[in-house]
């Protein structure tokens, strides 16, 4: 099996296995005053300041089991008198998009901001529509279905300007490029970057205290309550550190992959998003007359999907691919592919034209 879906999950890496496999006979729980449990914890703090050096200075970093729940607690968790609006984009991932809507529900203004044809949200909207009542900016670092690169640093600028703070989802994102200077709350998690499952992290900024939403032992610096995994927490440590070390070289071998996967796939495909502001990780591309799930379908041995894995399954057409202008035609007609760090170039290229090969097959039998 060939895997090119690096966006909904990644292969866990063998330096990680081994940091993670000790801690599954040291059981000691990390918040026990004796011996074992505080060497558990040391590992835990060890594991935060390899988290912490993918990120920005000035802050500090607190385990969550994902970063679905590092979301809930950044948008859920901040308040400020007087300021009742949320602003974010239309493609954001359904995490802060739902919650949107439910903190919607609840009184607040929410604000979804267009994006151009390319994927990336106009700054002039983004100054109309934040104000003194705005309490949060919410933007995604590198979009989970198109790969596009928000601007980041001066989203944040805008949200300051107003006294507003700003969220970034840097799921896709973290440990792949240098964090931009500017939020206030980054979203990130383990699985995304060879780490394992159901661990993540919420990076605050010093000073900022958001509501916990869990509660009961308060063991994660008071606002995340329940006993954290010594195992996950040194796997994602392990993961982040080994992101910082091979950034350049993942790099490199991300835009390397990206033109090989070009080349076999050959004429008839467009590009969804914009190909200059982008992680060269992720190419999603269409072919018309395509039917995306007939093609997957057909090519069973080769895992790549038609999407976000989280809305996969609900049958909604894509609200990313939407927000770009495609019509439903052009959307049922798009594929995504996620390469990474173990994908060789010989299996992409294979793959990319059995790929090409099986749509122009499609097409002509539905001619």
């Amino acid at each position: 099996m060939t895997y090119l879906d690096y966006q909904a999950t990644t292969p866990l890496a063998p330096e990680v296995k081994a940091a993670m496999l000790p801690w599954l006979d040291r059981f000691a729980n990390p918040h026990s005053p004796n011996r074992e449990g505080r060497a558990a914890a040391a590992a835990i703090e060890f594991a935060r300041s390899q988290v912490a050096s993918c990120l920005p200075p000035g802050g500090e970093v607190l385990f969550t089991s994902g970063a679905t729940e590092a979301i809930n607690l950044a948008l859920k968790g901040v308040h400020a008198p007087g300021r009742t609006k949320l602003v974010t984009v239309a493609t954001e991932h359904a995490a802060v998009l739902d919650c949107c809507d439910w903190l919607g529900e609840r009184g607040l203004e929410v604000i979804r901001l267009p994006v151009r044809g390319d994927g990336l949200v106009r700054l002039e909207e983004v100054e109309a529509a934040v104000d003194e009542r705005t309490l949060l900016v919410a933007a995604m670092l590198v979009n989970n279905e198109i790969g596009v690169v928000q601007p980041v640093a001066e989203v944040a600028a805008i949200a300051h300007r107003s006294g507003a703070l700003m969220l970034c989802d840097a799921v896709q994102g973290f440990g792949r490029m240098v964090m931009p200077d500017g939020p206030d709350l980054i979203a990130a998690c383990a699985h995304k970057v060879h780490g394992p499952k159901m661990i993540g992290a919420l990076w605050r900024r010093n000073g900022l205290t958001p509501e916990p939403l869990i509660h009961g032992g308060g063991q994660e610096r008071g606002l995340r309550s329940g006993t954290l995994s010594p195992m996950l927490c040194a796997g994602f440590g392990a993961a982040a550190a080994l992101a910082a070390e091979r950034r350049e070289a993942d790099s490199q071998h991300m835009a390397h992959l990206w033109d090989v996967a070009l080349e076999a796939l050959g004429p008839g495909w467009e590009i969804n998003g914009s190909v200059g502001q982008r992680y060269r990780g992720n190419l999603n591309i269409r072919c018309d007359g395509l039917d995306g799930a007939r093609l997957l379908a057909d090519l069973r041995d080769i895992a790549f999907s038609l999407g976000s894995a989280c809305a996969s399954g609900s049958g909604r057409q894509s609200h990313v691919l939407r927000a770009l202008g495609l019509s439903d035609a052009q959307a049922r007609s798009s594929i995504r592919l996620g390469f990474g760090r173990y994908t060789s170039e010989q299996e992409l290229a294979d793959a990319c034209a059995r790929i090409a090969a099986t749509a122009e097959m499609q097409g002509r039998f539905a001619a």
